[in-house]
């Protein structure tokens, strides 16, 4: 009595110190599927189970494959294919339930499709398979043969693979989960690149007019070289937009793109931002620093406002461009870099190489293949184009129904200088769609400095009167517009008689029937 409650006490510690080293082994390899093996290598050495499988369902062929196996040579796994239902593995995963086959050799359902165990008829194996499932999912079953004996407790080696297959299930389950995860950020990933290459095409840069044509068709030639760019023009003139449609349709598009604005680096930590610097390099280095050239490895550097760099700078960009290795402040080890460089500049570098300010050898070697971009006054076509693009952008951004700008509104935006060039017009309508209360921007929405006397057509004495007058005229424009140049839906509109309005169109030279 007592040996069998020492063999019983024996055999449960045993089963826990199973389990208890299962469970780590699950939890301690980041993919759960590769602990499978080793599950069934537990189970042999330390509860004697023989050739002891593990066979998942295909979510998507809804077929079972052996995934993992103890004692099956690959020949005899590969040959370990059910369909659902079919066989005792099949029947399990069918319906959930575990199965006990005490003697294999008297089983009509037994398949002994993998061919292991030679002729079962002759052989005293029983067989064990039990469901791995969560819930009412299930996700395949796990089998162990045991030779068969009289005095083996089918039970407890049902519960102990039970238990053991709810924790692999779990396994499962999290390597499904975090499969899926990967698939949904890959997907993402994709579909963000996608977005970034369709924002960023040069197709979507607006303009019309032949200097803008100029521009798309430089894109078009540089984007698919590796060439260094040199973009030039005015502050706001969207150089930082034309170097994303370099990037994005060319080769390097997967790389990264880096951008670093040069005129926003202080003068003690521009070499450090771009080349990085090793820990201990100087005081507050506290650990090692990537620099932006190495982020951008096989991708884009983009040098905003390039000509605020200084000299020592300049030197090691140069450097980089011509030998393409670096080396971080404070290091000795030259680090080599797949770079593409597109620079930007505001400023007359002409200018900066006669003052010394700027290395003559880093400007032919940006220079070569340098694009300029036309300021807004020398576009002026391209004025209307824009500022209906921005009333459209911000419309749906502040949910505002605004349809249109009014024409003395147009004919600030055409009359005014735009020392700003683009972004000042995209400030200027942006403002206008929040000022704005009904369907159309009106002068009135528009900044004061559009709104002088030479650009709303006004008297120059900038008189109340005047004022009143440009108001006036606006006033009957809009209802001229709103009723195809019907004087008299126009006049009932305005809630004034057909004559007096008839006075007001003479008065002020509009001319109604161009509306019609």
């Amino acid at each position: 009595m007592e040996s069998a409650e020492h063999s019983a006490l024996a055999r449960k510690i045993q089963e826990l110190t199973v389990l208890y080293e299962i469970s780590q082994l699950l939890v301690s390899i980041p993919d759960p599927k590769k602990a499978l093996v080793p599950v069934l290598d537990i189970l042999h050495s330390k509860m004697g189970m023989k050739r002891g499988t593990i066979t998942l369902l295909d979510r998507v062929t809804q077929e079972l494959d052996i995934m993992a196996a103890h004692g099956l040579t690959d020949k005899e796994r590969q040959r370990g294919h059910y369909k659902i239902g079919e066989g005792i593995t099949g029947k399990v995963v069918e319906t959930g339930e575990p199965v006990i086959v005490p003697n294999i050799g008297k089983e009509p359902l037994f398949l002994n499709r993998t061919k292991a165990r030679g002729d079962i008829q002759k052989s005293n194996i029983s067989f064990i398979c039990v469901p791995i499932k969560i819930g009412s999912l299930t996700y395949g079953a796990l089998s162990a043969d045991r030779l068969f004996s009289e005095d083996i407790s089918f039970e407890e080696d049902l519960r102990l693979l039970t238990i053991i297959a709810s924790n692999v299930a779990q396994a499962i389950k999290i390597s499904h989960m975090m499969d899926e995860e990967k698939d949904r950020l890959r997907h993402e990933n994709i579909s963000l690149r996608e977005q970034l290459r369709e924002r960023y095409s040069f197709y979507n840069i607006v303009g019309r007019s032949n200097k803008m044509r100029e521009v798309f068709e430089m894109i078009d030639k540089v984007s698919a070289s590796d060439a260094t760019v040199i973009i030039r023009g005015e502050s706001g003139t969207g150089k930082e937009l034309v170097a994303n449609a370099i990037h994005y349709n060319s080769l390097r598009a997967e790389g990264p793109f880096i951008k670093v604005n040069c005129a926003a680096l202080p003068e003690t930590l521009m070499e450090s931002e771009l080349f990085g610097h090793e820990k201990g390099a100087f005081t507050g280095a506290i650990q090692r620093r990537i620099g932006k050239f190495e982020q951008a490895h096989g991708g884009t550097l983009f040098l905003d406002e390039i000509g605020t760099l200084n000299l020592a700078a300049q030197a090691k960009i140069l450097r980089v461009l011509q030998e393409k290795e670096l080396e971080r402040v404070g290091g000795t080890n030259t680090i080599k870099v797949d770079v593409r460089i597109i620079a930007a500049t505001n400023k007359p570098l002409e200018r900066a190489l006669e003052d010394g300010s700027f290395r003559e050898d880093l400007y032919y070697r940006l220079n070569i293949f340098p694009i300029y971009l036309p300021s807004l006054r020398e576009r002026k076509t391209d004025i209307l184009l824009l500022a209906d693009f921005f009333l459209n952008k911000y419309r749906k951004k502040y949910k505002k129904d605004v349809k249109r700008i009014s024409t003395p509104a147009i004919d600030m935006l055409m009359c005014y200088h735009w020392p700003g060039n683009v972004r000042e017009l995209e400030n200027c309508m942006e403002r206008a769609v929040l000022l704005c209360n009904n369907h159309v921007i009106h002068s009135y929405n528009l900044p004061l400095t559009l709104q002088t006397a030479e650009a709303s057509e006004t008297a120059s004495s900038g008189s109340l009167s005047s004022a009143l007058a440009a108001f006036e005229k606006e006033f009957i424009v809009e209802a001229l517009k709103n009723t195809r140049g019907n004087i008299s839906k126009a006049a009932k509109l305005l809630d004034t008689s057909e004559r007096i309005l008839g006075l007001r169109v003479k008065k002020y030279h509009i001319q109604f029937k161009q509306y019609r």
